[in-house]
Parts: C-alpha cells; sequence; structure tokens
C-alpha cells in the first residue's frame, strides 16, 4: 500500500519500521495498523482543520487551558496564530488524555507516544494474542449478561473519568471495541472538561444514556437505570470516588426546569456564530 505522507517521517526516524493496513478513516483521523518490532500498533493520522467534518470544537474546548497565556488571549482572540494553537491543542488533546487515563485504570488504547500529529497506541483485539482487531460495541450481538457486565464496566470508567474531571463528550457504541478482555473506549480527542465546561452535565448523561439505550437492546433492565444522574449529583457534591457504588436509583425533582435543551440550542447559536466569524477572519487574512 501507498505510505501516508504523515507516516513517513515515523519510518525514517526508526519509530516504525511499517505500514500494514488502513484500518479506518473517520472524520477527525484516520487509522492505520504498524509494525514497531515484534509490536503491531495503531497509527491515528489527524486530519488537518480544513479536512475535518467536526465542526463543534468550541463546544468542547470550552474549559481547557491553554499551555501558555499567549496561546490562550491568542485562542480567545480567534487570531491566525490562534487558529493554529487551537488546532495544535485540538490534536494533542487525545494523547494527553491516553497516558492520565491509562495511568488511572481506565480501559482505552495504550499510547505509546505522539509525533507531529499521529498517535501511536496498543491495537485493541478481539482476542489475546491475535492482530485481529476487536469489534466495536455496534457491530456485536451480546447475551444479556454479557451486556449488563459490559454496561458495569463501562459506567465504572465513565466514573473514573469524572473523578479525573474528564468527560468524553462523544461517547457511544460506535467508540467502543469490545476486547477479549471487555469493552475498550476510543476516540477521545473531545474530552470535555467537567468543572470548566458548561455543557459538562449534559454531555456526561448523553455519554452515559448513548451506552445505556444501546445496551438495553440486549438487556432490557437497563433502560429503567440512571447512572449518569446519580453519578454527576455525587459529583457535584465532592462525594464520587473511582470506587463508588453506584445502585442505578436517581430521584427527580418533578418541579425542577428542564434547562438542557434550551442551554443546547444557545450554544449551538452560539457555535453558528463562531463559525462564521471565523470565517470572515480567515477571508480578510487575521
Amino acid at each position: 500500500m501507498k505510505i501516508p505522507k504523515e507516516l513517513l517521517p515515523l519510518i525514517e526516524d526508526g519509530i516504525i519500521d511499517e505500514v500494514l493496513r488502513a484500518l479506518k478513516s473517520g472524520k477527525e483521523a484516520s487509522v492505520y495498523t504498524v509494525r514497531a518490532g515484534q509490536r503491531v500498533l495503531c497509527a491515528k493520522v489527524y486530519k488537518d482543520m480544513e479536512q475535518r467534518s467536526f465542526q463543534a470544537r468550541s463546544r468542547y474546548q470550552e474549559g481547557r487551558k491553554a499551555r501558555g497565556s499567549r496561546q490562550a488571549r491568542a485562542m480567545d482572540r480567534a487570531t491566525r496564530f490562534g487558529r493554529r494553537q487551537q488546532e495544535a491543542e485540538w490534536k494533542t488533546a487525545e494523547a494527553d488524555a491516553l497516558y492520565r487515563l491509562a495511568a488511572a485504570g481506565v480501559r482505552v488504547p495504550q499510547p505509546h507516544g505522539y509525533f507531529q500529529g499521529v498517535l501511536l497506541m496498543a491495537l485493541v483485539t478481539g482476542e489475546t494474542g491475535t492482530i485481529n482487531p476487536a469489534p466495536r460495541l455496534v457491530d456485536c450481538h451480546l447475551s444479556p449478561e454479557e451486556a449488563v457486565t459490559a454496561y458495569e464496566c463501562l459506567v465504572q470508567d465513565v466514573v473514573a473519568m469524572l473523578c479525573l474531571g474528564l468527560i468524553h463528550g462523544d461517547l457511544s457504541e460506535y467508540n467502543v471495541l469490545m476486547s477479549g478482555d471487555g469493552p475498550v473506549i476510543i476516540d477521545l480527542p473531545q474530552m470535555v472538561s467537567a468543572s470548566g465546561n458548561n455543557a459538562a452535565r449534559e454531555m456526561l448523561l448523553r455519554d452515559v444514556h448513548n451506552l445505556r439505550d444501546s445496551l438495553a437492546r440486549f438487556a432490557p433492565e437497563l433502560g429503567d437505570t440512571h447512572y449518569g444522574e446519580e453519578m454527576w449529583a455525587l459529583y457535584e457534591r465532592g462525594a464520587l470516588v473511582p470506587e463508588t457504588a453506584l445502585t442505578g436509583r436517581f430521584r427527580f425533582d418533578e418541579h425542577a426546569a428542564d434547562v438542557a435543551g434550551v442551554r443546547l440550542s444557545i450554544e449551538d447559536a452560539r457555535q453558528e456564530h463562531v463559525i462564521r466569524e471565523l470565517g470572515r477572519q480567515a477571508a480578510r487574512g487575521d
């Protein structure tokens, strides 16, 4: 196969030895299997901004801290330098998150370094000792017992992430791999700050509900659980730890205002305004 130009420097520098095959191409990146010595790894090549179809970056990046005050000011002002810095921050976010999550015991691919827009990480396989990529959750048929076990594992990982102040933000059956050792969460460049993002609660609930609704196809009793609401309430009170034993039960306030829809509508309008303004600035050459 033709070697992607982004991977040529890694071969020239001896970081990887060869590119084996293309694994998938998504809205944010393309993934390849590569050989590095005796190991088979994944190489995730991030697409540049103009090539990506994912346009809601600012919603997810709210609350993230830039690496320096100058960079933060430029990103806030959406200058040309700020846009380049925002692009660099977006591309490195997944590697940073993977190292933190793996160290905390969250089931994510083990990272093996980030090199000029390319993230190297362990290949998640369906069976131990093979090089066959694990299937996505959406492509699996599970028994009721397997579905309950998978959901319990995923909820535990979501709790561990939340205890680190992180929310996946785009979690669903499409970015969970079913490895031989259980579910593995992938695709994390849009990780959300739990304390700094105004839409954090809504994104957390959407993540948990997506998983619940997907696995409830195999174990209908899961549809009656409310782990997302329970863990967020504990998080807000400072009472959530990775070892917290959740019940899945939650008492809703019947008189509480449902602000989620209104908040997301406002954010959608704000996002459209930001995109238009960036377009105007790009046209002016700012």
